[in-house]
């Protein structure tokens, strides 16, 4: 929620900063230096020299280093979350763990690109938001050595609770056997299964909070709108939940405060 905000205030900001400059948003409309460096970057791109690897960091070298220091990692596209103003959101992941690189300088045409087991070298600032941890404001690079990767969601349901929970951050993972458990109240006073934002303000496309519980124990999930619309087959199993219900997830282990999964998957068990 408070990434939409940010980033929605620094384009306008960067409108307002513009003036006249009609467009200044559209990629196609920049020139000169902007070009001469885009072909720059169409040299290098898929570069695998090993001056160009020499920097890359493993997992966890990445997750060892400072917050707010500048990192280089390479990792497999999994999915992407939106695309605007030539930015990019991706969640990705290695044999070793999860990435999230939120902005990522892209045009339109390579976010095209970005399918899943895509390899991409991501350049970047590690932050943390709320506990998510996460790469900032980077450029990328395509890896084109042929080498692709898709992970298989890792079942992390026992670890839910845990410490060790954290350490599998922005990984594909899955849940299962979880209750159905009330999300908030309607206008009404019934109890509902989930809520559109987290405080049930929104209306149909805003993203979706609904509530599951294990040994227990209950913990929020999301269907993050931007990720998985309101087109989506999980979208629409999520506004069908009942409470009492036993469900399987897959998703990504996204943090905020918190455990936060971005579900993209969702199914009743039999």
């Amino acid at each position: 929620m408070k990434k939409k905000v940010l980033s929605m205030l620094l384009a306008l900001t960067l409108v307002f900063a513009l003036g006249g400059c009609a467009g200044g948003g559209n990629s196609s409309d920049t020139t000169g230096d902007n070009a001469t460096a885009e072909d720059n970057a169409e040299d290098t791109a898929g570069d695998t020299s090993d001056d160009a690897s020499a920097d890359v960091m493993s997992y966890d070298e990445y997750m060892a280093a400072d917050v707010d220091t500048e990192v280089t990692v390479e990792a497999y596209v999994q999915a992407t979350q939106s695309w605007w103003e030539d930015k990019a959101t991706i969640y990705a992941q290695d044999q070793d763990g999860g990435y999230f690189f939120y902005d990522t300088a892209c045009s339109e045409e390579d976010y095209e690109k970005l399918v899943p087991g895509t390899k991409i070298r991501v350049t970047g600032y590690k932050t943390e938001w709320s506990g998510e941890v996460e790469i900032q404001e980077g450029t990328f690079e395509f890896v084109e050595d042929g080498d692709t990767f898709v992970a298989d969601p890792l079942d992390v349901t026992e670890l839910l609770g845990t410490d060790e929970l954290e350490s599998h951050q922005n990984e594909f993972v899955s849940f299962t056997g979880m209750t159905v458990e009330a999300a908030g109240q309607d206008d009404s006073g019934n109890d509902v299964a989930f809520l559109y934002n987290y405080d049930g303000s929104g209306t149909d496309g805003d993203d979706l909070y609904f509530n599951a519980s294990y040994n227990g124990q209950t913990y929020t999930f999301t269907i993050e709108s931007y990720l998985c619309d309101s087109s989506t087959e999980v979208y629409a199993a999520v506004k069908n939940l009942q409470i009492g219900q036993t469900i399987n997830m897959e998703g990504f282990l996204y943090w905020y405060e918190g455990v936060n999964p971005h579900i993209t998957s969702v199914t009743v068990a039999e």
